[in-house]
């Protein structure tokens, strides 16, 4: 049943025009179901208005005033794994529509210069209200055979040298980096394991732990393991409210300690990987609080959210020396983690 309009998102439609409108049909999750009937009524509703000559504006206010109440009620009691459901959401905005909405201009830039382009991985100069900054983020696609052209947001080598590559040039140029995480993890193929993918996964941290410029990092999807990391170290880290950050995902985490997937929910809430747990271990920075229902519900209010405060970040760091910014990143990243000496 389709409810309302929005934006595709992906790199054809980017390229076109940044006010290419598609229909969106609106995906309701198993805990969402209670809001489904209230929207079927409001869209019966408004047609009764728009095909007959009947006054339906109290009611439509009405039943839009008990889905708002319904919608806080459901979102302020989620579990981790409804979190990481409302992460994976299939109209969630991905790292393109983030960048056509913050960016005046964008220009991508390809490839890694050793192997080929990873599509995974995107990244190029944008600016943000006249400050020039290097994006780079992951990029699932909008839909089947773009999700198949990006390989869901699973980078491969090329696509770590790639960004590499890019922070590198923001380097020598001074531009502050921006990176918008969102993978279920780098590719485990074996040609990925063939060409090094943790030794470029690696060398983007060796490597982003001493970039002389600034280096901000949100996560607005996905953050799982090294695939998150690679592009994922930096000065301040970020996560949207409805997102999650940990070293495996909830269903590998269960077919390793149970042999199945059937225990996901149970592995979400044992791996405390939610962003309010995240901030509690002090391993980010703060949290980006999403419109009521999730970042596609109100993809422009997000995009306008997460600009601000990407101007904002970047205010805060602007003046910080080369050296101020390595010692302050490595004194951060040392000071992460609890242990007990016995």
């Amino acid at each position: 049943m389709i409810f309302f309009f929005g934006y595709s998102t992906d790199r054809l439609s980017f390229l076109i025009s940044p006010l290419i409108n598609r229909l969106i049909i609106m995906v309701f999750l198993d805990f969402e179901q209670p809001l489904e009937s209230l929207y079927e009524q409001l869209e019966t509703l408004q047609k009764l208005g728009a095909e007959g000559d009947i006054d339906i504006t109290d009611k439509v206010k009405e039943l839009e005033s008990t889905i708002k109440k319904k919608k806080k009620e459901i979102y302020t009691e989620l579990t981790r794994w409804q979190k990481v459901q409302l992460s994976r959401h299939p109209s969630r905005p991905y790292t393109l529509y983030y960048i056509n909405q913050i960016c005046k201009r964008f220009t991508e830039l390809h490839g890694d210069r050793k192997f080929g382009d990873d599509k995974a991985i995107v990244g190029g100069l944008g600016t943000i209200d006249g400050t020039t900054v290097m994006i780079i983020g992951h990029q699932k696609g909008v839909n089947t055979k773009m999700r198949q052209y990006r390989n869901f947001g699973m980078a491969n080598p090329e696509g770590y040298r790639k960004a590499q590559r890019l922070m590198k040039m923001a380097e020598k140029f001074n531009i502050p980096v921006v990176c918008l995480i969102d993978t279920p993890g780098a590719f485990p193929g074996l040609e990925a394991e063939e060409r090094g993918q943790a030794e470029a996964i690696a060398t983007n941290l060796f490597e982003m732990a001493q970039l002389k410029v600034p280096i901000l990092c949100y996560v607005i999807g996905e953050g799982a393991s090294g695939g998150a990391l690679g592009i994922g170290l930096g000065d301040r880290t970020y996560m949207l409210e409805f997102t999650w950050y940990t070293v495996i995902s909830p269903e590998s985490c269960s077919s390793i300690l149970w042999r199945t997937w059937d225990n996901k929910e149970q592995a979400a809430e044992a791996l405390k990987l939610t962003s309010e747990d995240m901030l509690s271990f002090e391993l980010i920075d703060g949290i980006i609080q999403e419109p009521i229902g999730g970042a596609h519900s109100d993809p422009e209010k997000m995009a306008k959210a997460l600009k601000k405060h990407i101007k904002a970040t970047l205010a805060e760091v602007a003046d910080m020396t080369p050296d101020e910014l390595i010692n302050n990143r490595l004194e951060k990243y040392d000071g992460m983690g609890r242990f007990v000496e016995a």
